[in-house]
Order: structure tokens, then sequence, then C-alpha cells
């Protein structure tokens, strides 16, 4: 809105001020006064000058003033020459260009129409040193010199009292502005500080920190707000905010023992700096009470970590007992008993094969958990271990009518990683598999070195598993699948293989989809050599 005025009040000034010339000529004109074609010219100049500088204004904003200012000056200095130089009725239209930016209205014009005006009078006082100029008649020079100080007078008048009333709408509107920004520094939630390199407050605004009055910090030291446990700590990083330019410290107020305030510092020139102080007791309180919940947390999952490892061992001391005595009766090693005793004996054996199995996986999970199970790396070659599990597990695949396929690099796959634990991994993830798949279905399992990484795959023709059940999988104790397949596991069959491929330094994945099969991956870096190789395929059922 305000450019929209200055543009209007130049356009109406110029305008103006081709009015008043044009009518002066004519009405000199109707008199008689005997204005000759020198004269004629003079005022034809000026006039043209303020019609051009009405349409530059109009049309080109900003960009046109400087240029409307050059040619009011030329047109001053032609006038004048025309009439009898810097003596002629005609001379104050020299400082025309003046006039002309203070009705631009815009005070850094102001030089440049100085300047134009005594480049005009200069030229028009050379002319008439060195040339022979027109001079008009005496009465003529009367109503000229008339027309020439009235127009100068009058323009250059309203030229200044529109720019002032514009700086005065600006100072104004400055102050406002600046009253405004106060009021919403006093009241937003921190308190900002300007201060010396030295920690010297200048200016305060905001709100204080509970018991602390805002008013009362300009001049004083911000050490002084600070304890004495603290204030060291606070003035080395006011000196490293001068240094590096930013920097925040935590520290407590001197008023109050129990509070907690954070400082954030910028350097804002070479000799200030800029602080946002804000109370954070209520921060800190949040931050002490997450950390006793996490602590607490963690020494519960000890506890029980701690509990379910005691109670392992104190179950498999038993179950060892019963599982030898079930075996002797297996295998009669006492004599012959009757059919439905022996069937007795096998499923206590049975029974007591699948608990050890499950107190084994409690306890190295809890181990693992309580990060208190370490590998026993050793180097061997990991077809074999991948081969002894194929061989455990022929057996229930052809109970369960399943084909039980191996795909096993033709190269010695020589590892370096705890050979348990990848027979444990290979073990798990043939049990999920075979769990997973109806009779007449096939299981594969695919090991192969992929640069330094051994990748044990199981890929089997089964169910599939859900999108749902999908991402709960290898949390411990989590199953996929309905009732019964949940009822056949503990959940903890792929935790302990993710847990193992990580603690080798690997990951797993699972791939899968309803009805599709499921495939699971286990790529972990523990190879020594990466070197090409031949997949040769075995049938083990």
């Amino acid at each position: 809105m305000a450019a929209v005025g200055d543009r209007r009040l130049a356009v109406t000034w110029h305008l103006a001020w081709t009015v008043v010339v044009a009518a002066s000529t004519g009405v000199l004109s109707l008199r008689g006064a005997g204005l000759a074609p020198p004269e004629l010219a003079a005022l034809g100049a000026v006039a043209a000058a303020g019609a051009m500088g009405a349409f530059l204004a109009e049309v080109t904003e900003e960009a046109g003033a400087p240029l409307a200012i050059v040619l009011w000056a030329l047109a001053g200095a032609a006038a004048c020459l025309l009439t009898g130089g810097t003596a002629g009725p005609l001379a104050p239209w020299c400082l025309a260009p003046l006039a002309a930016a203070a009705a631009f209205g815009r005070p850094r014009l102001l030089a440049l129409g100085a300047a134009s005006g005594l480049a005009a009078a200069a030229v028009a006082a050379l002319g008439g040193a060195f040339l022979i100029l027109p001079k008009p008649a005496e009465t003529l020079s009367v109503w000229l010199s008339l027309l020439a100080l009235g127009t100068l007078a009058v323009g250059l008048a309203a030229g200044l009292v529109a720019l002032q009333g514009k700086a005065r709408g600006e100072s104004q509107s400055a102050r406002e502005t600046e009253l405004e920004l106060r009021e919403a520094l006093d009241h937003q939630p921190q308190l900002l500080l300007a201060l010396y390199p030295g920690g010297r407050i200048l200016e305060v605004f905001g709100e204080a920190p509970a018991g602390l009055e805002a008013r009362e910090l300009s001049s004083k030291r911000l050490g002084d707000l600070v304890s004495a446990e603290d204030r060291a700590a606070v003035e080395d990083i006011l000196a490293r905010a001068a240094i590096e330019g930013s920097a925040e410290i935590a520290f407590t107020p001197a008023h109050d023992p129990r509070g907690w305030c954070v400082l954030t510092v910028r350097r804002m020139s070479p000799t200030r700096l800029v602080g946002a102080m804000r109370d954070a007791r209520a921060q800190r309180a949040r931050e002490t009470e997450l950390e006793e919940a996490r602590i607490l947390a963690e020494q519960q999952n000890a506890g029980k970590s701690r509990f379910l490892a005691n109670m392992s061992h104190e179950l498999r001391t038993p179950l060892n007992a019963i599982m030898g005595f079930s075996d002797i009766m297996r295998q009669r090693l006492f004599g012959p008993m009757s059919d439905r005793y022996g069937e007795y004996a096998d499923l206590i054996h049975e029974s007591g094969s699948h608990l050890l199995e499950l107190i084994n996986d409690v306890l190295d999970m809890s181990k693992i958990e309580a990060e208190r199970f370490e590998l026993a790396r050793e180097g061997f070659d990991a077809r074999d271990a991948i081969t002894a599990v194929l061989r455990l597990m022929r057996g229930q695949a052809e109970r369960a009518g399943i084909s039980l396929m191996a795909e096993l690099s033709a190269q010695p796959l020589d590892a370096e990683a705890d050979r348990r634990a990848v027979k444990q991994i290979a073990f798990n993830l043939i049990s999920n598999a075979l769990k997973f798949t109806p009779r007449g279905g096939t299981v594969t399992v695919t090991v192969r070195p992929i640069g330094e990484m051994l990748e044990i795959a199981v890929a089997d023709t089964g169910v599939g598993i859900s999108g749902e059940d999908l991402a709960r999988l290898g949390r411990p104790f989590e199953q996929a699948g309905d009732a019964d397949h949940r009822q056949a596991g503990s959940g903890l069959g792929l935790s302990l293989v993710r847990a193992f491929a990580r603690l080798h330094g690997g990951e797993m994945t699972i791939d899968s989809s309803l009805g599709e099969g499921t495939t699971v991956t286990v790529r972990m870096p523990v190879l020594a050599l990466a070197e090409p190789h031949d997949i040769g395929r075995s049938a083990e059922a």
C-alpha cells in the first residue's frame, strides 16, 4: 500500500508541474508577451520532463525514478541556457531534480537529486561563461522568474512535506513493530538474555525461572544466577560459545538447590552472545522417572532370566534320571517286560526328550538375554554340522511323510563359529519347516557361501505364514499357525536362531505368504575363504 501511495504522489506531482507550465505558456501567449522560440523551447523542455516523469513513475515504479531525475536535470539545464544562463529568469529550475527526488518519496534519491541539480547549474554557468546565450525581454523575464520560482517553491515544498510524512509514518510503524516484538519477547515462555562473552547481562526478555524476576537481572553477571558447583562449567560454556558459535548446558540455579535450568547460548557477534534459559525441572523429573523405570525393568528382566536359568538347571537334574531310567527300560537291559510297559517307557522317554529340548532352549535364551552367553568359536567345515543335523532329522521327516532335501556346496565351507550354535540354527529351522509342512510336501536345506557370508536357507512347501504373524515371529515365545501348531512348540525356536545369528554378526530373514510356503534365511560372516563353488544335491528322505 505504501508503494502505491508513493507512485500516485509522484505521478500527480509531475502532472501538476506539466499542467502549470503548459497553462502559463498559454496565458503568456494570449497576453501577447512575445514568447520567442528560445523561451518556448525552454518551457517545452520542462513540460516534457514533467510528462516523462509521470510516465516513468506510473509504468516503471522504482526503476524509473533515477531516470526521471536525470531528465529533470537535462530539462533544467536546457531551460536555463535558453533564457540567459544562471542569470536568466529560469535559473531556479536547475534545482528541479531535487524537488523531483523529494516527490518520489525516497530519501535515498535526495543525494542524486542534489547532485543532478548542481550538475545542471554548472552546465548553465559554463554556458553563460563561454557562449552567447539568448535573453528574453525584460517584461517577459519578470513573468518567467515568477513562474520558475513559484513552481520550484511549491513543488519542492510539496515533495518535502510528503517525504516528511512518509518518514514520520515509517518511524511510527517501526516503533509499533518494536513494541509488538518486545511484547512478544516478554511473553514467550523462555528467558532470553543478551550477554557479553564475559557473562554480563545486557538485556532480558521473557519469563524467568521460578524464583527470579526478569527485570532485576539486567547488569548482573550470569554466574550470579548459577550454583557454586556449576558456575565454572557455565563460564566455560560461554567461552566455548564465543569461539565455536553455540553451546548448551544444564545447571542448578543459585536461588533454588532443587531447581534445574537449561541454557542454550549462540554467538550473535564477536562481542555479543544471546542465550535462552528455561526451567527444566519438570523435564528432569520425567527423565528421572524414565531412568528409574528403565533400571527397574532391566532388574526385573535380569531377575527373570536368572530365575529361568536356575529353574532350568533344577529341572534338568531329575529329568536326566527320568530319561536315563526310561531308556534302560526301553532297551530291556534287566529283562523282558510287557509290550504295554514298553510303550509307556517309549512315551516317557519321548516326553522327557521334548521337555529337555524346551529346557535347553529356555536356558540358552535366558543366557542370551542376560548377556552371559559366550560363543565357543572353532574352525570346522560348516557342511559337516549341517549334515549331522540332516541325519538326525531324517527319521522325523520319514515319519511325517515329508521329503527332506539338501543342497550343499561341493567345496569345503571353512567356518570360524560356534559349532553347537550353527547346528542349533539348522535344527530349529528344519524342525519348524517339518512342523508346518503337510504330508507329501518338501523341505529343502541350502548351504552356500556368499563372499565371507555363510548362508543357511530352509524352504518348505507348507501352509505359509500370514503377514500379522510374520511381524511377530523372531521374538521369544511368539508362535504362528493354528492351535495345533502352537501346541507343538515353545515359541523359542526362531528367536534362538535370530539371537545366535546376531551373536555371530549376522541376521535372519523370513519370506512367506499364506498357502505358498516359507523360506527362512540366515547369513553370518563366519567363512574364512570365499571361493567359487558348486552346489551338490542330495536327498535325505
